[in-house]
């Protein structure tokens, strides 16, 4: 009786062994390292930068994307499949059919957009894209300007006195300038009319910070400037990479650990029984 136990004792626990060895395998070869990033999408984000819209809803392909639009809003950037779109924009609550702007865009996979609603009543209304080069040298940050204030004429951008940027007319966007992290004030002044907006900026490292000047200089609503700031893609400049690289699940050394030592512990309980069987028999 002794012998049949520890047989069956034997048994079970090379059992156990096997099967922590598959699943372990199965646990290693599961696990993902480094980052993933989307694969095969367009990265595309709006700004609402004409004073005569006022607050609307934005249709892709004649469904809502965005809802409750107000002017000086930038979105972050969502994935959007290449191809040509369909896009329209309606004051909030009249719905696609009453749509301001109904125009198609363009883009590509792996390529990054900032995309305008601009104009005014007076100049017609429309959807102007940018491309965003989010690459960035690592440890740095990088700023850019965007002119989209429809009677400012050119501005120039400066921190102190160092000039940034000068002559960037309506609906430009300047090239983004690298700069070592930390706090930055920013004046963008318009000599046409006589106008200086100052901004502090705080630029983190790996970070691509974008200036938006919007509204107007004479009248309502009235200049100002907005900025959003997304992580850079470190060492990879001039790509258009993603500018939000998702985070996917790390390696870590515990689970391994705690892997290497369950089966050590299995084996030796094994090599233990196989002894005492082998010496119940003697």
């Amino acid at each position: 009786m002794m012998r049949v136990r520890l047989f069956f004792a034997t048994l079970v626990l090379r059992v156990s062994l096997v099967c922590a060895l598959l699943s372990c395998f199965g646990f290693f070869s599961s696990m993902q390292v480094g980052p993933v990033h989307a694969q095969g999408m367009a990265f595309v984000r709006i700004i609402h930068a004409s004073p005569d819209i006022g607050t609307a809803d934005v249709f892709v392909e004649g469904s809502t994307l965005l809802t409750n639009f107000e002017f000086g809003t930038v979105t972050n950037y969502v994935q959007v499949p290449p191809g040509t779109h369909k896009v329209q924009v309606a004051l909030i609550g009249k719905g696609v059919g009453a749509s301001i702007i109904s125009q198609n865009l363009t883009v590509d996979a792996g390529v990054v957009y900032t995309v305008a609603a601009l104009g005014t009543k007076a100049s017609g209304f429309s959807l102007e894209g940018c491309l965003d080069d989010n690459g960035i040298a690592a440890g740095m940050a990088e700023v850019g300007v965007y002119q989209l204030s429809p009677d400012t004429g050119s501005v120039n951008v400066a921190t102190g006195n160092n000039t940034l940027v000068s002559g960037l007319t309506y609906k430009q966007a300047s090239d983004y300038v690298t700069v070592p992290q930390g706090s930055y004030s920013l004046q963008v002044s318009a000599p046409q009319n006589n106008t200086t907006l100052p901004a502090s900026l705080s630029l983190k490292a790996n970070t691509v910070t974008s200036v938006f000047t919007v509204g107007r200089s004479m009248g309502t609503p009235s200049i100002r400037l907005v900025d959003a700031q997304v992580k850079g893609v470190p060492g990879m400049p001039g790509t258009g990479s993603d500018p939000n690289p998702l985070p996917g699940p790390q390696p870590s050394p515990t689970p391994w650990l705690i892997a290497v030592f369950a089966l050590f512990v299995l084996a030796a309980c094994a090599g233990m029984l196989v002894r005492r069987t082998h010496a119940a028999r003697q």
